[in-house]
């Protein structure tokens, strides 16, 4: 099952040096039965596209924490292939999000990496400022996350992953 971690760049780091990384909390969004049941329409990737969304929000609670130094305004999705025995669904927490038992993923496991580019790290910023406030529902920060969620996050290979530690 593809499954899409939220992730941020010293993650990332952490991957590349130890060669594993861990869900953070376990947790991570699919393209899952209810979030299928949720759209009526669409196909296969539009609903995984839905799924790489949710984590690409998620990022952003990641970057909020504030621990985060070398880009602490780009979010971080890392898409994964993991044995559907591995993926539990939770459609209590949202239609898309999975656990994965165990929550640790290897570096052979990785699809696709997805990195905020430059230019978006204005908007990233500004979504990571009101993150909980647009949890809450106040429909200002809605609009500011959903600025950030509308721009591009560039693709690397797996096999990418020690040039963007190294070059980015």
């Amino acid at each position: 099952m593809r499954v899409y971690l939220p992730a941020t760049f010293a993650m990332l780091s952490a991957l590349h040096e130890t060669g594993t990384m861990t869900a953070r909390s376990g947790w991570g969004f699919a393209a899952t039965p209810a979030l299928v049941e949720f759209y009526t329409s669409g196909d296969e990737d539009e609903i995984g596209y839905a799924a790489f969304l949710d984590a690409a929000e998620a990022s952003l609670r990641l970057l909020a924490i504030g621990d985060e130094e070398t880009f602490p305004h780009r979010r971080v999705v890392v898409s994964v292939d993991v044995a559907d025995e591995a993926v539990t669904l939770a459609p209590e927490n949202g239609e898309s999000v999975v656990a994965l038992r165990p929550p640790q993923i290897r570096v052979e496991d990785i699809a696709a990496i997805h990195i905020d580019i430059a230019e978006s790290e204005e908007a990233t910023q500004a979504a990571v400022a009101v993150i909980d406030a647009a949890d809450l529902g106040d429909e200002d920060a809605e609009l500011t996350v959903g600025d950030a969620q509308d721009n591009f996050m560039a693709f690397y290979d797996p096999t990418e992953l020690p040039f963007l530690i190294e070059l980015l």
